[in-house]
């Protein structure tokens, strides 16, 4: 019986498995970021998001079972080396899917993934130690949000207006 077993077994025998998540583990590691189903691209971080908080710590136990995982010391170095040190700060959360369409093939649904710190586009753009906003929960949208758009519509307009009239 399989109860409590609620990881995906991505159709493949257990060293079948392991061997798929070593070596997707060692490509991410190595080229930080892959294009891979969405399956696999799910159970890769649940694989792998463990062994980068151990690279964090970095004590020489937690590189040797970090090397039990992945049975590749390039990638054992390069996660103990820059990954963690680009992640220290970060609680959590070092992996982004994106989905990214269907293959032609097969229609299986596809997706990158990658480390969230070595993406440059979505980094750029934002402040260092900024504060988070606060998000709201319901509503239908008609609210106060709808009535301060309107209101700054207006006042940006009627700002507009005056300053074509000081021109004059």
């Amino acid at each position: 019986m399989r109860h409590g077993k609620k990881f995906n077994h991505l159709g493949r025998k257990e060293g079948h498995r392991k061997a798929l998540m070593r070596n997707l583990a060692s490509a991410i590691i190595e080229h930080k970021r892959i294009n891979t189903t969405l399956a696999k691209a799910k159970a890769l971080r649940v694989y792998l998001e463990p062994l980068v908080t151990k690279a964090r710590k970095g004590s020489a136990h937690d590189r040797r079972v970090v090397f039990s995982y992945l049975q590749n010391k390039t990638a054992v170095t390069e996660l103990f080396g820059p990954i963690a040190e680009k992640v220290g700060e970060r609680p959590g959360g070092y992996l982004r899917i994106i989905k990214t369409g269907f293959r032609r093939s097969d229609a299986a649904e596809m997706a990158m993934i990658e480390f969230v710190d070595y993406n440059e586009v979505y980094t750029a753009g934002k402040s260092e130690g900024g504060g988070r906003r606060r998000r709201r929960r319901g509503g239908s949208g008609k609210g106060k949000g709808a009535e301060t758009a309107a209101a700054a519509a207006t006042a940006a307009a009627a700002t507009s207006a005056a300053a074509t009239e000081e021109e004059e």
